[in-house]
């Protein structure tokens, strides 16, 4: 609710700072498959920019949604929420280098210009490079993974990736400048370098795992399960809409490797009147198959974790009764409905 202040002024509802925002219906389905290897809740960096004057580099990668505070100003002009370059008086274009969490095969892509409407670039283009080590040099060899797309001012631009390389770094580049609120790069990190019988959490976006499908994600994205630490507010985390009818929510994950299950992490930190009252996990190793075919035979999976009772704002940790045989996909089941922060798979990685 707006308050008002001492002054008399009556301040706007704004977001809290850190509050993710729930899955764009018209967003397609890599948005909701892929882990954004541009979040920087995994590691990644905006680490070189041809100008920044008006917003620096780094607040383009920010995870929550985009905001537009009015009548707020710094010392170059109005605050933007995003990357944002001066006005060009000279030839050429603006870009910006990011280091991605992990290197990856690329998806999709969003170059998200929300609340940026006198101020956008009318074009963009992103190209990607494979650096060993070290940051990219004046040598290194950049390929075009999106050629140069138009933009609009104050919208989402979805664009599907096809390329089939492993990729460090990425470079958007906007024609010839202006202002970007968010930039989202969709892809599955390498797995070529998981060990067989290495013991990591196989269900972490980092090492490659990913959600195949889920039945709700009304108010928070079933991908946020899979991210680092602990969730930051009730807005990080997945959480469905309340059931007014039979049955429970569940999510379909792909684990980074196969792997033998030995330690469930399930993690309902700032859920309290909205906690799963409990949750199941099943599993199977699968050699193939559709989004659909996989959702369908996942109702069948023999049961890695029978029913657990959980806690409000709690980490739990439970074993499963029995060493289970290798598994390359999990369904993680609430019952009846709610909002979970993290789960966490820990295995050793199969043969």
């Amino acid at each position: 609710m707006p308050r008002t202040l001492s002054s008399g002024f009556i301040e706007p509802f704004r977001k809290p700072a850190m509050a993710i925002a729930a899955q764009d219906p018209a967003a397609p389905a890599f948005t909701r498959r892929y882990p954004n290897l541009a979040d920087p809740r995994l590691g990644a960096e905006a680490i070189a920019a041809s100008d920044e004057f008006f917003a620096p580099r780094g607040r383009m990668l920010e995870p929550q949604e985009p905001v537009f505070i009015p009548g707020k100003y710094d010392e170059h002009g109005k605050w933007m929420d995003g990357w944002e370059s001066r006005r060009k008086r000279v030839a050429g274009h603006d870009w910006c280098v990011v280091r991605l969490a992990r290197a990856g095969r690329l998806f999709g892509v969003d170059i998200d210009t929300r609340h940026f409407t006198g101020n956008y670039p009318p074009g963009a283009s992103l190209e990607a490079c494979h650096c060993a080590a070290g940051e990219p040099e004046a040598s290194t060899v950049w390929h075009t993974v999106l050629p140069t797309v138009a933009l609009a001012g104050n919208s989402h631009h979805y664009h599907a990736l096809d390329d089939a390389g492993i990729w460090t770094h990425v470079r958007l580049s906007i024609y010839p400048d202006g202002g970007v609120a968010r930039l989202r790069v969709y892809g599955r990190p390498d797995t070529a370098g998981l060990v067989a019988g290495a013991q990591l959490d196989v269900a972490a976006a980092i090492q490659g795992a990913y959600v195949v499908a889920t039945n709700n994600e009304h108010f928070g994205l079933a991908s946020t399960l899979l991210l680092p630490g602990r969730g930051v507010n009730m807005g990080d985390g997945w959480e469905t809409r309340r059931r007014r009818e039979p049955g429970n929510d569940w999510c379909l994950i792909a684990l980074a490797a196969p792997a033998i299950i030995e330690r469930v992490e399930v993690d309902t930190a700032h859920f309290k009147g909205n906690y799963p009252d409990a949750c199941s996990l099943q599993g199977a190793f699968m050699d193939g198959g559709t989004e659909q075919s996989l959702v369908t035979q996942s109702m069948f999976w023999p049961e890695l974790l029978p029913a657990q009772k959980l806690r409000m704002d709690h980490p739990h940790v439970f074993t499963p009764p029995a060493p289970p045989a290798p598994v390359t996909h999990v369904r993680f089941n609430i019952f009846p409905d709610g909002g979970v922060s993290r789960l966490r798979l820990f295995g050793r990685i199969a043969p």
